[in-house]
């Protein structure tokens, strides 16, 4: 009986003869992270998350930091920061009524990736929040499905730098070009509000989409 694998996962494997291979891959599939997942998840800049929201709807979001913000709990467990980001926390909103997540880790220079389930919960008292610099809440993530993944399909990209709006102990952040649009000033906590009019004052919706879509027309 397959934990990994349903009814229409294995009519596509009996379509296609490769049952015997998903059924070896599925061998593969652990529930602790090894010496070396774990050796390639603290090296992981960026991941990618998969949550559900309340209507059943499968969302996947994008999560960067510096090296090294995600951690390891232990063999079975991982942490990693939940920032403002665009004040909608989607994914952490998702996790607080269905804990089931997929995370993707993913090396686009040599290449290779990484999957893993498991069940997330967020916190504001978590004991690691006050080791990550202008985090809102943790995530932790019992881990329960960890599978290494076939990376040939994976164009290769060169990292170029750490993301200027990575909060960095002793920096001060940046505000994001989209929080001076003029028709969102009356929206944005007040914080938010006073630093966008220190950074150059408020620019229109049009002038921000045309600088966002630079290069595409």
């Amino acid at each position: 009986m397959s934990e990994l694998y349903g009814r229409p996962h294995r009519d596509l494997q009996d379509r296609f003869d490769t049952r015997r291979l998903a059924d070896a891959l599925e061998d593969g599939v652990r529930r602790a992270l090894r010496a070396s997942d774990q050796r390639f998840i603290q090296t992981r800049d960026m991941f990618f998350l998969s949550t559900v929201d309340h209507n059943g709807w499968p969302t996947v979001s994008y999560k960067g930091g510096a090296p090294g913000f995600i951690r390891i709990v232990d063999e079975r467990t991982i942490a990693f920061p939940c920032y403002d980001g665009n004040g909608m926390f989607y994914s952490a909103g998702n996790i607080a009524q269905n804990p089931t997540v997929g995370l993707l880790f993913i090396d686009f220079e040599t290449p290779r990736r990484l999957r893993a389930h498991g069940h997330a919960s967020i916190a504001e008292n978590d004991p690691l929040l006050a080791e990550y610099h202008e985090a809102c809440l943790v995530v932790r993530v019992a881990l329960r499905n960890i599978f290494t993944n076939c990376g040939r399909y994976i164009h290769r990209y060169r990292r170029e730098a750490t993301s200027e709006f990575v909060p960095t102990p002793g920096v001060e952040t940046p505000v994001p070009s989209w929080k001076r649009i003029d028709s969102l000033q009356e929206t944005l906590p007040e914080k938010d509000r006073e630093k966008a009019k220190a950074t150059g004052g408020t620019l229109t919706e049009d002038e921000w989409r045309k600088e966002f879509w630079k290069g595409l027309d």
